[in-house]
């Protein structure tokens, strides 16, 4: 959420920012509008309150209690009273509005993010290794899979619906492996807590987190209780300190944690029907820090060297993006992807997205530090990373890893988690 004061005095840049992102501008004007109105009432009914006070206490002081003098006064306590009602009627119904319009206006776009509008306009920074190339006509993942009978989407789709899959056997095996090596890789050697947290949550951490209420048509929702299940562990992760005033030398916090997310994808129709690029239910290994203002950038910038790391030691060629103002997340001030290359797609397709969010998080979950002894609270700066998608991992081994024979080559890094098997092949399978 963005800070109202900022908007108030700086309504010319926040309109900007609006068309900037391709967000409705009008909606700036409004916030202005609704905050000239509160601040208009609270000048009126808080004059009246301490009046009331005041009339109150003459009459507690009056010895007559039901002589003309108090009656007098009693009629004015009433009629003052009246007027506060109104008034608070009228400010709460403000504030509600208010309320509602900042929770649903995206965050401002860091000067450095580049202007556009889709991700054709996104910036390539840099690039790693170079796209596989077979004496043979790769095939897609979800063929390769089937082929080896380690993924089942006929039964996935059976005991769910479409977008859902199994893995089996030595599929099932491959993605613990993904998921254990880049747990160990996150804490072992850049220094991030592990965390198991709920996947169940309620809408104060989804708000907290700005999944709702902008995103509510994407949420799995439980019937009968205020629960949700997560989307991405992102969620939990930057509400762990919801409420909290931390101390600036426990700043920065790096957390990492393995959850499934489940994203309903209303808006995904007709898109990647096939494989496992869009689907209900993935795995993914999620970063998260929690920092100062002064660092946030130089954290952000090591976070996607961390995602990065992942995807170097599995051997997978990629390139990073700066992704543009009208392609950002909606929480995000700055937001870079990690793209691996897919020779059954021949593009490449984001693996992992690193944002920071600066304090747009912290000051819906109300997350701050205090710089020092005695100083005001401030609100952190909060990051998030994919470190990575699982999912997409393991289809990008199956694509620049695929044999003429359609087995699989298993990554030297994910060999020591795999038992040492070297290659998934239609015997390794069976056996």
């Amino acid at each position: 959420m963005l800070d109202l004061r900022f908007i108030r005095e700086n309504p010319e840049l926040a309109r900007e920012a609006m068309r900037k992102r391709g967000a409705d501008v009008s909606v700036v004007d409004e916030v202005v509008r609704l905050d000239e109105e509160r601040r208009s009432l609270l000048q009126e009914v808080e004059p009246l309150r301490s009046q009331r006070t005041t009339i109150s206490k003459k009459i507690g002081s009056l010895k007559d209690k039901k002589g003309a003098e108090a009656e007098q006064l009693k009629a004015e306590v009433h009629d003052v009273s009246k007027r506060i009602t109104e008034l608070d009627s009228q400010l709460s119904t403000c504030e509600e509005s208010l309320n509602d319009l900042l929770l649903n206006i995206p965050n401002i776009p860091h000067p450095s993010v580049p202007v556009g509008e889709s991700d054709e306009d996104n910036v390539e920074i840099r690039r790693w290794g170079e796209p596989t190339e077979f004496d043979f006509e790769p095939l897609p993942h979800w063929e390769i899979g089937e082929q080896l009978g380690i993924i089942d989407f006929e039964r996935g789709v059976k005991l769910a619906e479409s977008r859902f899959y199994m893995l089996k056997g030595l599929g099932a095996r491959l993605e613990m492996a993904l998921i254990n090596f880049m747990l160990d890789l996150q804490t072992n050697e850049h220094g991030y807590t592990q965390i198991l947290p709920p996947f169940l949550v309620n809408s104060r951490t989804m708000t907290g987190s700005a999944n709702l209420p902008k995103f509510e048509r994407e949420l799995y929702r439980c019937r009968d209780d205020d629960l949700y299940l997560i989307p991405t562990a992102e969620v939990c992760l930057v509400n762990i300190h919801l409420d909290e005033i931390l101390d600036a030398d426990q700043l920065p916090l790096y957390y990492t944690a393995f959850t499934p997310c489940f994203r309903r994808e209303a808006g995904a129709a007709g898109r990647d029907v096939r494989g496992l690029i869009r689907v209900h239910q993935f795995n993914k290994v999620e970063l998260v820090k929690l920092c100062s203002s002064e660092t946030s950038y130089q954290e952000l910038e090591s976070m996607v060297r961390d995602a990065e790391e992942v995807v170097q030691r599995l051997e997978l060629p990629y390139r990073v993006v700066a992704v543009c103002t009208g392609d950002m997340g909606f929480a995000s001030a700055k937001t870079y992807d990690i793209e691996v290359w897919l020779p059954g797609q021949n593009a490449y397709r984001e693996i992992s997205s690193c944002s920071n969010c600066e304090d747009f998080q912290a000051r819906r979950g109300n997350v701050r530090y205090r710089p020092a002894p005695g100083e005001k609270p401030r609100y952190v700066h909060g990051l998030n990373g994919s470190g990575v998608a699982v999912g997409r991992a393991f289809l990008a081994i199956l694509e620049n890893y695929q044999q003429a024979d359609g087995s699989v080559v298993i990554p030297e890094a994910l060999r020591p988690y795999m038992g040492g098997l070297e290659v998934i092949s239609a015997s390794a399978v069976k056996a």
